[in-house]
C-alpha cells in the first residue's frame, strides 16, 4: 500500500469540492483491538495524538470533514508513517448516524472536532452551535446507546470563563499580571465561575457542561480539558486560532503580524507533546477523574505576552517581525494562566518543555517542512 489517500469529488453544502478519500465504513475490529477514535483527527492536536498512539502500536480511526485548509497534509503524513494501522474516515460530527457508526467501533474516544474560531462564531453563530454543541451531543448519544461505551476525553477552552474582567490587572513591563498574589502565583482554577462569552464561548461551554452531566447522569466515563494555548508541529496557525504558530509562520514568510489590543495580554502556553502526555494520562485514569473538568496549559511557569513572543521570534529568526495593530476583539482575555494543581494531583502530570525549547522546536519544524517531502503548500498557509 502506498500510504497515500485517494482524492475524490464530493458534494458539500451544494457545491462540489475536491476532498480526501475515506472508507465507506470503518471496518470491524475485535473488541480487544478496537481503535482509538479521534474526531478532528486530521487537525493539529489530532495528528500529534494519532502519531503517539500509532507509534505505540494502537490502531487509530480518524473521523474528520477536512474543512480546515492544510489538514489533509497531516493525514498524508500519518498514512506515510503508519500505513494501514490508521483508518481515515471522512465524516461530519453533525451527521448523527455517521458519528454513531464510528463511535460503535471505538475502544477510546478523543473528541477534538470543533469550530475553533471566535471570529467565525460571530459571523455564523448557528454553524458554531451545530458543530460544537450538536456535534458533541451526537457523540454523547452514540455513547449512551452502547452497552459498554468507550471512555471519552473532550477538549474545551478557557473561553468558558469569559473575559475575566473582575481579575484586577496591572502592567508589569511587557505584560499584564494580576494584582492578587495568589492568582499571579497559581493561575486560574476550575473553581472560577463560568461566564460564557461570544457564541464560541457559549457553544464550547455548553458542550463542556453536557459532557460533565452525561458522566453524572448516565455514567459515561468522560473528562474535559479546558485548554489554554497549545502549540507545536502540524499546526496551521491563524489570527483566530493557533497564534504561536501563526506568528512564526508570518515571520518566516516575511508577512506582518497583527496584534489585537496592545499585545500585553498574557497566556500560558503548552507544547503539544506535553498535552498528548496529559491526554494519555486522562484516559489511563478515567475511572478516577470521570465527570471532572481540568484547566490545562503551560501553567504559571510557562507564560508569555504577545510582545514577549515577538522578542523570542526575533532571537530565533534573526530579525524582528513586522507588526500591525488592531482593536481588541470581543471576548479577548487580557490574562489567562491555568492553575494545574487539580490535574497534577490526579495524575502526577506537569509540562516538560520550556517556552524557549518549544518555540524553537516549532520554528525548526516549520522551516524544515518547507524543504522536506512533507511540504505545506504556501497557499494553504495563507489563511
Amino acid at each position: 500500500m502506498s500510504g497515500k489517500l485517494l482524492y475524490g469529488n464530493h458534494l458539500v453544502n451544494g457545491s462540489r469540492r475536491v476532498s480526501r478519500g475515506f472508507r465507506s465504513t470503518p471496518g470491524k475490529w475485535h473488541k480487544a483491538e478496537r481503535p482509538v477514535l479521534i474526531t478532528g483527527g486530521s487537525g493539529f492536536i489530532g495528528t500529534n495524538m494519532a502519531h503517539r498512539l500509532l507509534s505505540g502500536g494502537r490502531q487509530v480511526l480518524i473521523f474528520d470533514n477536512f474543512s480546515r485548509p492544510g489538514v489533509g497534509q497531516n493525514t498524508d503524513w500519518l498514512k506515510e508513517m503508519h500505513g494501514d494501522r490508521v483508518t481515515v474516515w471522512r465524516g461530519d460530527v453533525r451527521d448523527r448516524d455517521r458519528v454513531a457508526m464510528a463511535v460503535q467501533q471505538a475502544g477510546q474516544v478523543f473528541h477534538f472536532a470543533a469550530q475553533v474560531a471566535v471570529t467565525t462564531s460571530l459571523v455564523d453563530p448557528c454553524l458554531d452551535f451545530e458543530v460544537n454543541v450538536k456535534g458533541t451531543l451526537n457523540i454523547l448519544e452514540a455513547l449512551r446507546e452502547m452497552e459498554d461505551p468507550p471512555p471519552l476525553v473532550f477538549t474545551s477552552t478557557n473561553k468558558v470563563y469569559g473575559g475575566l474582567c473582575d481579575i484586577l490587572l496591572q502592567r508589569n513591563g511587557s505584560r499584564y499580571e494580576p494584582l492578587d498574589d495568589l492568582t499571579r502565583r497559581r493561575g486560574i482554577s476550575e473553581q472560577y465561575p463560568l461566564d460564557f462569552h461570544s457564541p464560541y464561548g457559549c457553544s464550547k461551554g455548553a458542550a463542556d457542561q453536557y459532557i460533565i452531566d452525561y458522566a453524572r447522569t448516565f455514567g459515561i466515563k468522560a473528562a474535559v480539558f479546558r485548554m489554554s494555548c497549545i502549540y507545536g508541529p502540524h499546526q496551521f496557525g491563524t489570527e483566530d486560532q493557533g497564534w504561536v504558530s501563526h506568528f512564526l509562520i508570518q515571520a518566516i514568510e516575511g508577512r506582518p503580524i497583527t496584534l489585537f489590543g496592545d499585545g500585553l495580554q498574557v497566556r500560558d502556553v503548552l507544547f503539544v507533546e506535553d498535552l498528548v502526555d496529559a491526554l494519555m494520562l486522562a484516559q489511563k485514569n478515567i475511572d478516577r477523574i470521570s465527570g471532572n473538568a481540568f484547566n490545562i496549559g503551560g501553567g504559571p511557569e510557562n507564560t508569555l505576552s504577545l510582545v514577549e513572543l515577538l522578542g523570542i521570534i526575533s532571537s530565533i529568526h534573526g530579525r524582528h517581525p513586522r507588526v500591525e495593530h488592531r482593536d481588541w476583539r470581543p471576548g479577548d482575555q487580557r490574562y489567562f494562566v491555568s492553575a494545574l494543581d487539580k490535574f497534577r494531583a490526579a495524575t502526577g502530570w506537569s509540562p516538560g518543555k520550556t517556552i524557549q525549547q518549544g518555540v524553537s522546536a516549532l520554528y525548526r519544524w516549520l522551516v524544515e517542512s518547507r524543504t522536506s517531502s512533507y511540504v505545506v503548500k504556501r497557499e494553504l498557509m495563507r489563511v
